[in-house]
């Protein structure tokens, strides 16, 4: 987990932002298990370790996490979306409805779809998100 929430702060310097403690404390939430986070989650954890948080600052801090491609979002079947990390190249989500793990995969070879789309639709397509919701093995031994 430290090893990512470092790598996460190098990039944030690099780009030019502050690492605060505030910033810090939203990265270790987010490093913490390889599942997606909502917001609020990720505030109510990351104020026990850093009381002054403001919820804003959450807000933000995921912003440019995103911009910066260290996180993505997830949309939920709710339609509200959460936060994951992400790993290096293009890749998908499975996403756990039980436990809320989310497993990344890669390899949705999806090109042959998206040229018909873009054949009959006319649009240029520049990238697709794809989520598979189900139960991880672990919730489904329970």
């Amino acid at each position: 987990m430290e090893a990512i929430v470092m790598a996460w702060s190098e990039q944030l310097r690099s780009a030019g932002y502050k690492i605060t403690r505030q910033r810090r404390a939203v990265l270790q939430v987010l490093a913490e298990r390889n599942a997606h986070w909502r917001p609020l989650e990720v505030y109510q954890r990351a104020r026990q370790r850093c009381p002054a948080l403001g919820l804003t600052t959450v807000y933000r801090t995921l912003d440019i996490l995103c911009e910066l491609g260290l996180v993505q979002r997830v949309h939920l079947e709710q339609g509200c979306h959460s936060f994951a990390p992400v790993s290096q190249g293009h890749s998908h989500h499975l996403i756990c409805r039980k436990c809320g793990e989310v497993t990344e995969f890669e390899g949705c070879d999806l090109s042959p779809l998206l040229e018909r789309v873009s054949r009959s639709t006319g649009f240029v397509i520049e990238e697709h998100w794809l989520e598979l919701f189900g139960t991880c093995p672990a919730c489904q031994e329970e």
